[in-house]
């Protein structure tokens, strides 16, 4: 058995539907349980984007 993944390995994506909670959750000011939900990790993806520093070109 190998740790490593060659080229040919599949991972099965799987999708959800808008809205729908991926089964974790986080807890907002007030202490209630928010589902985390695709849309919220889309932002969050596309927030940390824009904050991206790309490093300096090495001569």
């Amino acid at each position: 058995m190998s740790l490593q993944h060659s080229s040919e390995d599949k991972i099965e994506v799987i999708r959800t539907k808008p809205g729908q909670s991926l089964g974790c959750s986080i807890l907002d000011k007030d202490g209630r349980e928010v589902p985390i939900t695709e849309e919220m990790i889309q932002q969050a993806c596309s927030e940390l984007e824009k904050r991206l520093v790309k490093p300096a070109e090495q001569e």
